[in-house]
């Protein structure tokens, strides 16, 4: 009798785990339908959208083909949105992903999308077919680009060469293929950008939906960031040849920009518009940092992003820019 019970009883929980388990895998991320609004392509539109994808967002900095014989790894000629980068387990990366398309291609890029479909997948963090996307594309930070902003830049993506690149799906390990399916929330209200008078408010806006505070803010073994290092650089980036590159400490620290005026700081992106900025550089001296898209930027949305990090509180965090590993003697016979 008792070794029924318990064949019993390990049947039920098998059940659960089972039931439990299905439940998990089979569960699809949080999302709402996405809007049928039609994005109307007016030429103003079109060129907010573009100085957004390239110069404030840097969408193409990670959905084109990098040149990474060149400071700033720029896009290659032809490549515009075309995707392609792929992360892989060589790369310590949880599966294989490669970045999308995101030309109107209409059979490997957005064509088929709807603008609403667009803009759910760039502030909300869901596909087209409802899979959670890679929070690898910042779409929490997204979350607070303006209902205009994201129309612009549909927009604008609308109106770049399509370009035909069939790439692989996308593949994640367990337990990442499950714990992403948490990630998105649904945006359920109307999003404004603060005033551009506001040069406090709107430099937060600027620092956000461009991901400066993603790179400036180092984080733990989860990917979690430091408490009390808000932008105080420090995140480290793998190059070429097993060579690191860190993010700047961006806060009013003296290690950081409390030494720079405000025409000083917009002046360090402005240079980097200069035509001998586009340089061949060895990839272990090379940066992820965009400079040579983000001097594209107007001097009015550098100088709010500088009156902005002047409020944040200072970290002292003198930050060595570039490493190489150690060269290790080969062991004496």
């Amino acid at each position: 009798m008792m070794k029924k019970v318990v064949v019993a009883g390990l049947a039920v929980l098998l059940l659960v785990v089972l039931g439990a388990a299905g439940f998990v895998l089979g569960v699809m991320p949080r999302s709402r339908p996405a809007s049928t609004r039609k994005v109307e392509a007016t030429p103003e539109k079109v060129a907010r959208g573009r100085y957004l994808a390239e110069n404030v967002f840097v969408c193409f900095h990670c959905h084109s083909q990098s040149d990474m014989s060149l400071f700033g790894t720029p896009s290659k000629p032809g490549t515009l949105g075309g995707g392609g980068q792929c992360l892989s387990p060589e790369m310590g990366f949880p599966g294989t992903m490669c970045m999308s398309n995101i030309t109107p291609d209409a059979e490997t890029g957005l064509g088929q999308w709807s603008d609403g479909e667009i803009i759910r997948a760039i502030r909300e963090g869901v596909s087209r077919d409802g899979r959670a996307l890679m929070p690898i594309m910042p779409y929490r930070l997204y979350r607070e680009m303006s209902d205009e902003d994201a129309e612009a830049l549909v927009a604008y993506l609308r109106s770049i060469p399509a370009i035909r690149n069939p790439l692989a799906k996308t593949r994640l390990d367990f337990p990442m293929n499950v714990l992403i399916r948490f990630s998105p929330e649904p945006l359920e209200t109307a999003v404004t950008a603060p005033a551009r008078s506001d040069t406090v408010a709107y430099g937060r806006y600027l620092t956000t939906v461009g991901g400066c505070v993603d790179c400036h803010t180092p984080t733990d073994e989860k990917r979690e960031p430091l408490p009390g290092k808000h932008f105080a650089g420090g995140q480290v980036f793998g190059l070429e040849n097993d060579a690191l590159v860190r993010s700047s400490n961006l806060t009013p620290h003296e290690t950081g920009i409390g030494g720079l005026s405000r025409g000083t700081f917009i002046a360090l992106f402005k240079r980097h518009a200069l035509p001998e900025a586009r340089r061949q550089v060895a990839p272990e001296r090379n940066t992820v940092m965009a400079w040579l898209a983000y001097a594209g930027m107007t001097e009015e949305d550098l100088g709010a992003i500088y009156d902005y990090l002047k409020t944040l509180p200072p970290v002292d965090n003198d930050v060595l820019p570039w490493s190489t590993p150690p060269v290790v003697a080969p062991a004496t016979p």
